[in-house]
């Protein structure tokens, strides 16, 4: 399996070099895949309940190519709770009130004018790659903007791809 072309495309059109790990969320296919290597793994993810857009205050997933610009909660145990990406409890699995979980992937788009700088801005949107309490409604559009996985996919996730790993967020 590889990098679609539209992944490809948008890091030669904005000067970004292929990272070691790379990250596609899929839309359409409610999927995030990682490749490393010769490897794709793909994992059911949420995108946003009110469809992709790149707006502040729009609740949608924001298209095109990223970066993980921080890691947040390495060490901390399977449901714990963030708030404003501090650790609050760790009751969080199966807690619906439990919106942001297990770990933080921080994305910071890379295409000026379209998800970076002004209102457009995912790091200013605070878009993560992150755990949710209720993983009952992954695999179909449920979050506010962010990309959800299960914490059994998130963990090995966040420990194998570091900072700097290039993420494309495409309709399909």
């Amino acid at each position: 399996m590889k990098l679609p072309d539209a992944f490809t495309d948008a890091c030669e059109r904005l000067g970004a070099s292929l990272t070691e790990h790379c990250l596609h969320v899929n839309v359409a296919a409610q999927t995030l895949t990682h490749f490393h290597g010769d490897t794709a793994n793909t994992l059911t993810a949420s995108t946003s309940k009110r469809g992709t857009g790149q707006q502040t205050d729009s609740f949608q997933t924001p298209l095109g190519l990223h970066r993980i610009v921080e890691k947040i909660g390495a060490n901390e145990p399977i449901g714990t709770i963030f708030k404003g990406r501090r650790p609050i409890g760790t009751d969080g699995k199966g807690n619906s009130d439990a919106h942001i979980t297990d770990r933080i992937l921080w994305l910071a788009g890379l295409d000026a004018g379209f998800n970076f700088g002004g209102t457009v801005d995912s790091y200013d949107r605070y878009i993560y790659i992150h755990g949710v309490g209720d993983e009952s409604n992954l695999g179909q559009p449920d979050s506010q903007g962010c990309i959800h996985l299960a914490a059994t996919d998130l963990l090995p996730l966040f420990d194998a791809v570091p900072e700097g790993a290039l993420v494309f967020i495409s309709e399909n």
